[in-house]
């Protein structure tokens, strides 16, 4: 196993959101903690509150003067950003863990400015945790990732949510001429699938948010990929939390050509 990453907060915040993500295969087997409701097009079940309360409660344990800004605390979003925060997502995926698919994980990034600069992702279905330090790289299960390398368009496997290419996602796999797709679950996931050399395209045509996007995006800038919003602008975590979809590649120059296509 290669040396992990060395930031002081690191470690800590891989141990807090594994701790959730056991809580949140244990919570899934009660029927009450899938129960919810909708807000506009997003479905809040109750475990989405109670991995909120699990993992804020982890992260001001590892350091009381970190703010923490998550998806499921509105009122918290409504400020202006500090200089240095956990953004948080309890339950990227809901959708998936409600219905009994693995294709949800729980994760954290520390923003400080307007980058983040610690990210952990933990997938309790696979019990895969994903962890990334800005500058030093990104790790699987402890393993270093290397770098993606070149994949041009139409090379690799396309990876969206549905169990075959669908909107958006079929007019790329055309566009491009892929022949290889996988089915995956959240934003985070699909991301963190690039980022690990399974997949290496991602493209997404509806609303994106900061919480969606800043640990994997950390994770899959470490390892040379490309994230940027649908007009082909990076993610710069200050202003709006939400945006108009998403490129996700394992090759910037792919990125960019799919960016290109989709404004034109």
């Amino acid at each position: 196993m290669s040396a992990p990453e060395t930031h002081p907060l690191s470690e800590a915040l891989a141990t807090a959101v594994t701790e959730v993500g056991a809580l949140l295969r244990t919570w899934r087997a009660d029927p009450a903690s899938l129960h919810g409701t909708w807000e506009g097009s997003q479905f809040k079940a109750r475990a989405d509150a109670m991995a909120h309360r699990a993992l804020s409660d982890r992260l001001t344990a590892i350091d009381p003067t970190i703010p923490i800004l998550s998806e499921e605390d509105p009122a918290g979003l409504s400020r202006h950003r500090p200089s240095r925060y956990w953004l948080i997502d309890p339950i990227d995926g809901t959708a998936s863990y409600t219905h009994g698919f693995p294709g949800y994980v729980t994760q954290a990034a520390l923003v400080i400015g307007e980058r983040p600069e610690v990210a952990a992702v933990h997938a309790p279905d696979s019990d895969t945790l994903y962890t990334a330090v800005r500058g030093r790289g990104a790790h699987r299960d402890g393993e270093h990732l290397p770098p993606l390398g070149a994949w041009p368009p139409g090379t690799g496997v396309l990876t969206d949510n549905t169990p075959e290419p669908r909107g958006v996602a079929l007019r790329a796999y055309e566009r491009f001429g892929y022949d290889e797709y996988l089915e995956s679950g959240s934003i985070s996931l699909k991301l963190c699938l690039i980022a690990e050399g399974t997949a290496h395209l991602f493209v997404k045509d509806v609303p994106v948010r900061d919480w969606d996007v800043a640990a994997p995006a950390l994770l899959l800038s470490e390892v040379g990929g490309h994230v940027t919003r649908l007009d082909g602008v990076g993610f710069s975590f200050r202003g709006p939390w939400e945006h108009t979809g998403l490129v996700g590649a394992a090759d910037p120059s792919t990125g960019r050509q799919a960016a290109h296509w989709l404004r034109s």
